[in-house]
């Protein structure tokens, strides 16, 4: 086959994908109505949230499930057949075909046991180990939720006041992203039905009519949905031939949630706050897996300090598709510690081994840490184009380089003993009362 009749051939069943796959919306066919968290949490018997009777079919997925998995299977067959099984680019292009398979069959399960199993089988386990280590995702979840909930970082915790009403959110987001990317404009939009403060599409970026925002907020808005979320969408969309790298399937997530959370560290955006709820929600899927139910996990987290509105967030986010007397969740809430721990080893390893350069490939589109190297390779013949939005020390590895190879370095140096000793100056110190200084 010519290079011209297999590019020809990748876009035409790329696009067939991103057609098929269009009336699927994972989070849209989950969510839970505002309705519920109000009456849960005025209700003082300490029951379990109430979900109506028949509450999923109620909503009804936008598609016909059995056409359109006939249509997925026929699909996957075609990429099998017309680009061969032994494609790099094909092996991918098929293995998202089957991952949206397996989200019908999920969403096919609302409610049930079933939900949970084919949930974990497209997002893992808490009790997953990361790549090369004994830790489980767990483990590392109770590891980094102690660090965020030390004294220090109540002390270091500035007020940051929401400031802004959600139309001026939308104004002010809107102007830093249109700012950051030119030629494909962004829009900045109200939603009245997403559970988290803002969620990401195409070109575009809900925000919460119901919330007040700071200007803290705001700029982790803007780069973990912005600059990572819609902008490896876009740089998908610009692909000439690999056109499906616009398109995410569960596939991606942890890579996807995992990169943004390192951007809102990379660029200072983060705050302890919000570290402890994105590891804290790990510990939400692992006490579920182990029969939680949501009575269970919502008072555990109000006990370790939270917020009831926040525990009531962080748990409905693992049981909305489920059921909330247990035993039926959600597990995609361990991406994003599984995905950042991911990213960082992997860009550490592409330094080590000497191959920097498929770093700024992490904004290629919606992509696997696997599938870096294969579309590395058909970058160098023109198949797959390089990232147009790049964030700034992307777009220049020269600072990560230094950051990371310092970082690398650090296992090298007993910490312990440096610890133990620099706490022997720390001794007579009083504890700062109160947030620090801004």
């Amino acid at each position: 086959m010519s290079l011209d009749r297999y590019r020809e051939n990748l876009r035409e069943l790329s696009d067939q994908l991103i057609a098929i796959q269009k009336p699927i919306r994972i989070l849209d066919s989950i969510k839970w109505s505002r309705g519920i968290e109000a009456k849960f949490l005025a209700d003082k018997r300490g029951g379990l949230p109430v979900l109506p009777e028949n509450y999923y079919a109620a909503l009804p997925l936008k598609y016909n499930p059995e056409q359109l998995t006939l249509e997925l299977v026929q699909l996957r067959q075609r990429i099998r057949s017309i680009l061969g099984k032994n494609d790099g680019l094909g092996n991918i292009l098929a293995e998202s075909v089957g991952q949206y398979e397996r989200v019908i069959e999920m969403l096919m399960a609302r409610g049930t046991k079933a939900f949970a199993s084919h949930s974990k089988a497209l997002y893992g386990s808490a009790f997953d180990h990361l790549r090369g280590d004994r830790r489980t995702l767990n483990e590392l979840g109770q590891q980094l939720s102690s660090i965020f909930t030390l004294p220090a970082a109540a002390r270091l915790s500035h007020d940051y006041p929401q400031d802004y009403s959600a139309e001026d959110a939308v104004q002010r987001l809107s102007d830093a992203l249109n700012g950051y990317f030119g030629r494909d404009k962004v829009k900045v939009i109200l939603s009245d039905g997403i559970v988290s403060d803002a969620a990401a599409g195409s070109d575009y970026i809900k925000l919460n009519d119901s919330k007040r925002f700071s200007a803290q907020e705001l700029r982790v808005f803007e780069v973990h949905e912005g600059w990572v979320h819609v902008g490896t969408t876009l740089n998908g969309k610009h692909q000439p031939w690999a056109t499906w790298l616009a398109v995410g399937s569960p596939r991606v997530t942890a890579s996807q949630e995992g990169l943004a959370v390192l951007l809102e560290t990379l660029t200072f955006s983060s705050f302890p706050q919000r570290a402890r709820k994105i590891s804290e929600r790990v510990q939400a899927v692992s006490m579920a897996e182990q029969g939680a139910d949501f009575r269970q996990i919502f008072d555990h987290f109000v006990a370790q300090g939270l917020p009831r509105e926040d525990s009531y967030q962080l748990t409905q986010r693992v049981f909305r598709g489920g059921d909330p007397r247990g035993g039926s969740y959600f597990t995609k809430d361990i991406s994003y510690v599984r995905g950042i721990v991911e990213n960082i080893n992997f860009i550490r390893s592409a330094i080590l081994s000497d191959v920097p350069q498929l770093i700024p490939l992490l904004f290629v589109g919606k992509v696997t840490l696997d599938d870096l190297p294969i579309l590395y390779e058909h970058m160098l013949e023109g198949t797959v184009v390089a990232p147009r939005y790049l964030p700034p020390m992307f777009a220049d590895i020269n600072g990560l380089y230094v950051w990371f190879g310092f970082s690398s370095s650090l296992g090298l140096v007993d910490l312990g003993r440096m610890q133990r000793h620099f706490e022997k100056l720390f001794t007579n110190l009083k504890p700062q009362t109160g947030a620090s200084p801004s």
